[in-house]
């Protein structure tokens, strides 16, 4: 269930419950904005969203694809993802877990 207070710690993040249907926890909401907590088992099966968002890696290591770039991360990384675009989390450890911050209007915001 999404926190009403402002403020979440890593240890809490872990023992969110996942909603049914759902790969992720979620932490807090406010407005357009969600910050969910994520860690994959062996395979990241997400799929592109409709929102903007960004994801910081709290532990693990591994690769991941945005679209036609592909990169290591590491604990402490942040990376982008506009709406839309297909990414994934790839060959990461199994300790691997990072805050996914969706936010914006559906379709994401745009630089006109």
């Amino acid at each position: 269930m999404a926190k009403t207070c402002w403020h979440a710690n890593i240890d809490e993040a872990r023992q969110s419950p996942i909603p049914e249907g759902a790969r992720s926890a979620i932490i807090m909401r406010h407005a357009s904005m969600s910050v969910r907590y994520y860690a994959p088992h062996e395979q990241d099966r997400q799929m592109p969203h409709e929102q903007d968002e960004v994801y910081v890696v709290a532990s693990g290591t591994g690769r991941f694809v945005n679209g036609n770039d592909r990169h290591g991360f590491a604990p402490g990384d942040v990376i982008f993802v506009p709406a839309g675009r297909v990414h994934r989390f790839e060959e990461f450890t199994n300790d691997f877990a990072t805050w996914v911050i969706f936010y914006g209007p559906k379709g994401g915001e745009h630089n006109d």
